[in-house]
């Protein structure tokens, strides 16, 4: 019989998943001390967390920074994203607290390097996007990083899997690296898409950067948060 487990995780990701979900993603939190990361997934094939699986008894659905106590069944690794584990659909989360800005910065990563690999752009991207054939090398899908020069740009983009549509990205650098990603992250997307195109500064931020899974040939590198000090309360 499986032994189920409880895992404690800072919510460092709610973003939008494919085909109607969410990838959460956070890192442990025991004893006020930052562990390794965790990607809460489901059994369903696409892996997406959906609404009735991730709210709170209440109702509510976890915010970033949240610290939630989630059942989880078993470590299932797949590919570059060996962050993953499956919950228990059967349990509800449960939020044990929030953390604050100040807290954050303990959980902050230095890639000492490029995010995995530059290099490949989509047309749209910069150095946004990784091939599918270096992905079983890889050893991680996540990391928690602060951004330079970071700008948050909207505007219209032509896809070639679709119409074009107004897009969100985070412009920065990073370690003498420039990126250009598309953003995931909801709450990010809505106040930007609600304003006119162009870049917009951002003074100060943590990004979440998720790489996702193979899509057409590669893996894409995405802001699944955009946590500035306002949002925390600061």
């Amino acid at each position: 019989m499986t032994q189920h487990y409880t895992m404690n995780i800072v919510c460092l990701a709610n973003s939008r998943k494919p085909p109607s979900g969410r990838c959460v993603a956070g890192r442990e939190l025991n004893a006020n001390v930052f562990g390794g990361w965790i990607r809460p997934v489901s059994a369903r094939p696409t892996q997406e967390i959906s609404l009735e699986e991730r709210r709170y008894e209440n109702g509510q659905d976890p915010s970033l920074l949240d610290v939630i106590a989630i059942q989880m069944k078993n470590h299932q690794p797949q590919r570059h994203q060996k962050e993953n584990h499956l919950i228990d659909a059967d349990c509800y989360w449960k939020k044990q607290g929030a953390i604050g800005w100040q807290d954050l910065q303990a959980a902050v990563e230095d890639p000492l390097g490029p995010l995995w690999l530059n290099g490949d752009s989509s047309y749209h991207g910069e150095n946004d996007r990784v091939p599918e054939n270096i992905l079983d090398d890889l050893t991680r899908s996540l990391y928690l990083v602060r951004p330079e020069q970071l700008r948050l740009v909207v505007g219209p983009e032509g896809g070639s899997f679709g119409p074009p549509r107004r897009r969100v990205r985070v412009q920065f650098t990073l370690r003498g690296h420039s990126y250009r990603l598309g953003v995931t992250e909801p709450s990010t997307e809505s106040e930007l898409l609600a304003r006119d195109n162009g870049e917009y500064r951002v003074p100060d931020a943590i990004l979440c950067i998720s790489l996702g899974e193979a899509f057409h040939g590669y893996a894409y590198k995405l802001a699944a948060a955009v946590i500035t000090p306002p949002r925390t309360g600061v």
